[in-house]
Formats: structure tokens, sequence, C-alpha cells
């Protein structure tokens, strides 16, 4: 697998924390528990993120109209719905939201949302009309943070429809609709403040997923709106909310509300998965094999050698054995671009599909060179 492993950023930028919408108690009759909500370390930009002047960037002033939120809250609340899910003990458990994206019963979330019941615990979905239906789940990804259930729909009950990510640009007006804090039918609005953020968020069994190419938006997002929808004016769906930015408090505890910094997962991409998961039950993924561990700045100027990814292991007869990569080479570029981040790679295995080629430079013993790698199928 592709090390993991980061070094903690540094400096005098403000800090700022994201969490994992995992929790919340519903009220409206699906069931009770505690909020909960899980801490990632400190997020900077993704390498391929905005920089602060550029035009994905919040510091550009911009200007946009807003929906007229009513009559589309009243289009797509039926689609969306709010979700318990609870693990086979009955112990704790999670909630969260999530929308019909086909007619015949399957419906989109977080993974986060679900994996408490993943095995052999029980998904129990609330639809805008009050009822209930038990649900099963299809297949998730943890990697994405994506999950898709089945369930029998309610009569009357629409399909979401479907946008698209790649149309967005910053200043667009977006509505998010799900149930934070349990509260379901909730609607907040927004605009679109950042294109192209690359978030890490936490993941199961103290792991993480990556979201890559978020959508940023101002929207109120809080614990209980993951895996819901983000729609643009049309009633489309564009994204699906799933982590939110805190500013720690004094005390060192997450002040645990929203700050007008939520992120969403491109509609496009999160449907590609979807799709994947609705046909075969999981979603493919490609991979390296090797394990790589970001060079600190100070030890790169004392070895006297550039920055990079040192390569702390290689698995026998992964893509990276095969292209000629060794433990102790320094990765330098991937695909041309500097390498500073294992989020790079990352986003390499989540964006390219099996067969793909990726192009890394790096150094062996003082000497740079290159080499084309043919990722592989994650086992």
């Amino acid at each position: 697998m592709n090390g993991e492993r980061q070094q903690p950023t540094g400096g005098s930028r403000p800090t700022w924390w994201l969490w994992g919408l995992i929790g919340a108690a519903v009220v409206a009759g699906v069931g009770g528990g505690l909020i909960g909500a899980a801490v990632a370390v400190p997020n900077s930009p993704g390498p391929n993120s905005p920089g602060p002047n550029s035009p994905g960037s919040t510091t550009r002033a911009v200007s946009a109209a807003s929906c007229n939120v009513p009559p589309v809250a009243e289009k797509v609340m039926p689609s969306v719905v709010t979700i318990a899910a609870a693990p086979a003990s009955g112990k704790g458990g999670s909630t969260g939201s999530g929308e019909v994206i086909r007619s015949d019963g399957y419906i989109l979330t977080n993974n986060h949302v679900i994996a408490s019941a993943a095995s052999g615990g029980t998904v129990e979905l609330l639809f805008a009309d009050g009822s209930t239906e038990p649900a099963s789940v299809v297949g998730r990804d943890a990697l994405t943070d994506l999950a898709v259930l089945k369930a029998k729909l309610p009569s009357g009950v629409p399909q979401i429809p479907i946008g698209s990510s790649a149309s967005l640009q910053v200043g667009d007006p977006v509505i998010a609709l799900g149930a934070p804090l349990g509260l379901s039918g909730t609607v907040t609005s927004g605009i679109v403040s950042a294109l192209g953020r690359t978030v890490r968020v936490p993941g199961e069994d103290d792991g993480s997923a990556l979201i890559v190419a978020a959508v940023q938006t101002d929207a109120a997002i809080n614990p209980g709106n993951s895996g819901g929808a983000l729609v643009n004016c049309s009633g489309q769906l564009v994204g699906i909310p799933s982590a939110g930015a805190a500013v720690p408090a004094s005390t060192g505890e997450s002040s645990g509300g929203s700050i007008g910094l939520g992120f969403a997962i491109p509609v496009d991409s999160a449907i590609t998965v979807a799709d994947e998961i609705i046909a075969t039950g999981r979603a493919t993924h490609s991979f390296f094999g090797m394990e790589t561990v970001p060079v600190p700045e100070t030890a790169a100027k004392e070895a006297g050698v550039p920055g990079g990814l040192f390569v702390a292991g290689v698995v026998a007869g992964s893509p990276a054995e095969q292209a000629g990569l060794r433990a102790g080479d320094v990765i330098t570029s991937i695909d041309g671009k500097q390498a500073i981040s294992n989020i790079q790679l990352q986003e390499v295995t989540l964006t390219k599909n099996p067969g793909d080629t990726v192009e890394l430079g790096y150094l062996r013993g003082g000497r740079t060179a290159k080499t084309t790698v043919t990722l592989g199928e994650q086992p």
C-alpha cells in the first residue's frame, strides 16, 4: 500500500480541523444516540488545490445571485433520506443523510455514515413523508468514503436529478439538504467558495479517506449532513456533503459547529463510484505497491538532496517494483509535478485506472532518473 504518514504542517498559519460528519441523534422517529465526531489532523490544501490568489480561491471577490430556495427545497427534499445505522451489538451507531439516485431504490451516502452496520448491523431510513424502511448495504468504498444502500421506496419518492460538478464555478449558489444533528429536512444555502481542494478526512479503522477535487461551500454543513445532497438552483445533485471544518476552541477542543467551510465529494466522481458498486458490489482502485514517507525539509538540507518522497518499502511483484523502484529511492516528481506529499500518490490511485501509466522522477545514489509505472489493481 502507499504510505499515508505525513509530516505535520508548521508555521504561523491559523489552525483548522476537519471532522468526518459521523453521528447525530435522530430526533424524529428513527432512534436515539449521542452526537459524535471523528477529528482529523490539521489539513492543508493538496498539491492540485488552488493557491491563495488563484481563480479557485475564496480570497478573490465573487458575486453571485442566490437560488430561489423554497421551490428547489420542495422539489429535492422527497429524494433525501435520513439514515440511522446500528452495529450488531446494538451499542453506538451513527446517523447521516443520503439521496435516492435510482428509481429502483438505490441510495447514495457516505461510507462513514453506515460503516458501523457493515458487519451484521441494521440500517433504517426515514423519508420526507415520515415513513421508515429498512435498507441493505449494496457496497461501500472506504477510500472515497462512499456507500450505496438499497431499500423499498415509499410511493411517490422520486430519484434526485443528477447534475454535473464539472460545470460548477466559484460563486455559484448551492443548497445543502440533509439531517444535521438528526434534524431531518434541514435546508441551508450558500455559494461554491472554492473548487479543486484535496481534503483528507477520517476513515474507519484509524484510516482515512480522500476527497479529490472537493467542492468547498459556505452553506452550513454539520454532523449529520454527511451523505446528503448539495444541489444547484435547478435542484440537480452536484456534490455529496462529507466534511466540515472547525476552528479549535481555546480549550483545545473542536468548537464543533459550522464555520462556513464545508466540503462535498463532486457528483461526477461519486456517481462513477456508485455505478461500479451497484454493478459489482465494490469500487476498483489502482495502486503502486510501495510505502513512501515525505522527506522533511531540514533532513533534505542536511543530506544535500532535494525534498521528495522517500521510498521506505516496495511490494514484491508490484507495479513499483516492475518499474525498477527500490527501497531507498527518493521520488522527486509525479507526472512532471514536484513530489511533496503522499496525498499526491493517493490522488493518482483514486483518479487513474489500473493499466494507466504514471511518470515518476526519482533520485538514487545522487543520480536522477525517470521511470514509467503501469498501475495495477489494488488487492
